[in-house]
């Protein structure tokens, strides 16, 4: 950290300049990354993700088009690849250099709309999620004019620099238009989201949410400042992101067995592995309804849902599978030394 970083702190505290503040602070949190000093990087980037510094609240502003929504504290594991991008995206935002329009695109359950949330927690910004039950209308040409309002609304924030918009599953407006499957009313939509985008104040950051890029209609890509593909993850990192959401869910079950070695050599098992919204699902239903009298009964509730089999004392499977003679053990029921006399007998 040099004295320019230390004069740009107060400066930009003094002058309310939050953007500027925060970048200041994490180019200081990246120089003490690179010299190695990890934990205080770590440490900075807690603090400017926990704190309000600046920004003004709009609280009292009504939106018809949208809902707030919260943004979240929970862990996100991502990969290196979709990580970096969302640095990147913060970074960008950071500059005020009018990049502010992003395009999630991936399968779901990847945690793109979780992704948005981290970010406006990050920003410190407010987020709000268009309602498209409300803008998409079945009268001729009604959808367009809705649309026109929605960007009406958008551009006349009172506070556009503490704003985060999300259109979230943008494919029901911005269908291919040149799909004969589509209905004429929705290539008007589309056309008319093409012109408000252009227009849209570039104090406000737009992101947008999409399951189906393929099918996206590809003027409408070209207006996004940067299209992030978070079909990325290898299965190790979705093994990690399992831990992780179980080291989450573990905190309201004390009575259970905390065996992290175990609970990953179950994970490994499946085959493709699910992304992280599945994945949380089968961890939560597993905890949820096991018993807790038992301490290993959410591994084996896991295990058989992960299998699609019971496993039924059927020792010699499990040692196929690679799990040890205590493991064995802690699934089953049968103590080591019947579990050791079991398969030595095969």
């Amino acid at each position: 950290m040099k004295k320019k970083n230390i004069l740009n702190l107060i400066k930009y505290y003094s002058e309310k300049d939050d953007s500027s503040f925060r970048n200041e602070a994490y180019e200081i949190a990246r120089d003490f990354d690179k010299t190695g000093d990890y934990q205080l990087a770590e440490y900075i980037m807690a603090l400017l993700s926990e704190v309000n510094t600046f920004v003004p609240q709009m609280n009292e502003y009504e939106l018809a088009f949208f809902r707030k929504i919260d943004s979240s504290s929970s862990p996100l594991p991502l990969p290196e690849k979709i990580k970096d991008a969302v640095i990147g995206i913060v970074n960008a935002i950071g500059h005020n250099v009018g990049v502010n329009k992003f395009l999630f695109e991936g399968a779901p359950g990847t945690g793109k709309t979780e992704t948005v949330k981290q970010i406006a927690r990050i920003l410190s910004r407010e987020l709000y999620q268009a309602e498209f039950d409300s803008i998409i209308d079945s009268k001729l040409g009604q959808t367009s004019k809705n649309l026109t309002n929605v960007f009406r609304e958008i551009n006349n924030l009172p506070h556009p620099e503490s704003a985060i918009i999300l259109f979230d599953e943008i494919d029901a407006l911005a269908l291919d238009r040149m799909n004969n499957n589509d209905l004429r009313e929705m290539g008007r939509a589309t056309s008319t989201l093409l012109k408000e985008l252009d227009n849209l104040n570039n104090k406000i950051v737009f992101i947008a949410t999409t399951n189906l890029y393929k099918s996206f209609d590809k003027a409408l890509t070209r207006r996004f400042d940067s299209v992030i593909n978070f079909n990325q993850y290898t299965k190790e990192d979705l093994i990690e992101v399992s831990e992780s959401i179980l080291g989450e869910i573990l905190s309201k079950f004390p009575n259970v067995a905390r065996d992290i070695k175990l609970f990953r050599k179950i994970m490994s098992i499946l085959d493709p592995m699910p992304y992280p919204g599945d994945l949380k699902n089968l961890i939560k239903t597993s905890l949820a309804f096991s018993n807790a009298n038992n301490k290993y009964d959410y591994l084996v509730r896991l295990y058989e849902s992960i299998t699609k089999s019971k496993i039924d004392g059927d020792i010699k499977k499990l040692q196929d599978q690679g799990f040890t003679v205590r493991e064995i053990e802690n699934l089953t029921g049968i103590s080591k030394s019947q579990v050791s006399r079991g398969l030595n007998n095969e």
